[in-house]
């Protein structure tokens, strides 16, 4: 029997530890969600508000332009750029550029030299000693006939001479002329210039005094930055607000210091490559002083206005990467003359001319007032009171 006694009080004691452990742990648990609301919390005096400036409205709708923020590159279009090349094989003997230069269309950007072209200058001066014999014999022949003295076919054969004469000659300075050298059958030059087939700035030489050039080696190549284009790329959902005249702001991705503007001209018909997003192209706007083709940009489309939710840019605040409001509560704070401020978590939206939109995490209570001004003394007032509790 006394063994028995032992057993149960042994039962009640392990009982009763059981049912203050749980109790504890609840009273924890209580403690942590109160000190974590009271963290969501703060109040401040009318006289703090006064001193620091915190103003207070209730949320407004605004219309605001809407915006889809999009990610690209800077290209020139195919016509604007120019690999400079000899039409004839040769050595280069002069360059007159270098990086960055501009230069015009038709600047002689270099010279090369090949003596193969001396016999084609020699042929055509042969072709016109043979035209100048082949007139006088067509006069002569032309006198014959007249007095009967020769036969007709003498000047037929002669008129074809000199035909033939005259077709080798158009062959020979057409050559002449696409090689840049004179077609009047002069003097034999065996030097030839380069010149540049478009204006622009000499992005890259790729040749060197004493190198083998070809018509398939280039010697240079030009950009002209005067037509230079936006190729962006817009996700599926964001195509149907796209539309052509629509203004872009962008910046440059590595120096976002300054913003520049362009306007859409195109909007692609497929997806690019495997991924989700159409190609739009737009034109680069005004100043383009520091852009360079194949820089990359961020962008900001306006796509139009809308009615929504919005509060002061100034009124949002972010903390630990989460943006918030301060909403003042129904209820007066604790101490005298203050006012409870509570943190509400939102997600910005378009923004335009000082105002945000705001997306709720939950929903807000009707009428509800906000902090427009202050809102970060607020959080910094808050989250110092978290760290002394």
């Amino acid at each position: 029997m006394k063994k028995i006694f032992i057993i149960l009080s042994a039962v009640f004691l392990l009982g009763a530890c059981k049912n203050s452990k749980t109790e504890e742990k609840v009273t924890e648990q209580k403690s942590e969600e109160i000190k974590k609301v009271e963290t969501e919390t703060i109040e401040i005096t009318e006289a703090q508000m006064k001193a620091v400036g915190i103003t207070t409205d209730t949320i407004q709708l605004k219309d605001l332009t809407s915006t889809v923020k999009v990610n690209g590159m800077l290209a020139v279009p195919n016509q604007n750029k120019a690999l400079v090349t000899s039409v004839t094989n040769g050595v280069v003997k002069s360059l007159f550029i270098q990086p960055g230069n501009f230069v015009n269309r038709g600047q002689v950007i270099a010279t090369i030299i090949n003596p193969d072209i001396a016999p084609i200058q020699q042929q055509l001066q042969i072709t016109n000693a043979q035209i100048t014999m082949a007139q006088i014999e067509q006069n002569r022949q032309k006198e014959l006939i007249a007095g009967n003295a020769a036969p007709l076919k003498n000047l037929q054969r002669v008129n074809t001479e000199l035909a033939t004469l005259r077709a080798t000659k158009n062959g020979l300075q057409q050559q002449l002329r696409t090689m840049g050298l004179s077609s009047t059958g002069g003097s034999i030059n065996t030097t030839l210039s380069v010149r540049a087939p478009i204006s622009g700035t000499i992005s890259e030489v790729k040749a060197q005094i004493g190198s083998n050039v070809d018509a398939s080696t280039p010697i240079a190549q030009i950009v002209n930055n005067s037509q230079l284009h936006l190729d962006i790329f817009v996700y599926e959902q964001d195509l149907p607000k796209i539309k052509t005249k629509q203004t872009i702001h962008f910046s440059l991705t590595n120096n976002p210091g300054k913003e520049y503007d362009a306007e859409i001209y195109s909007i692609g018909a497929a997806f690019t490559n495997e991924t989700k997003t159409v190609p739009v192209h737009a034109i680069v706007k005004g100043d383009k002083t520091g852009l360079i083709d194949g820089m990359n940009i961020t962008a900001i489309i306006s796509t139009g206005t809308a009615l929504v939710t919005a509060v002061p840019t100034e009124a949002i605040v972010t903390n630990a990467g989460q943006d918030y409001i301060f909403i003042q509560s129904a209820e007066n704070g604790e101490k005298v003359n203050s006012l409870t401020f509570k943190k509400v978590a939102v997600t910005k939206g378009a923004a335009d001319i000082g105002y945000t939109e705001i997306i709720p995490v939950n929903p807000l209570p009707t009428g509800a007032k906000i902090v427009t001004k202050g809102a970060f003394f607020v959080l910094a007032k808050m989250t110092n009171k978290g760290e002394e509790e």
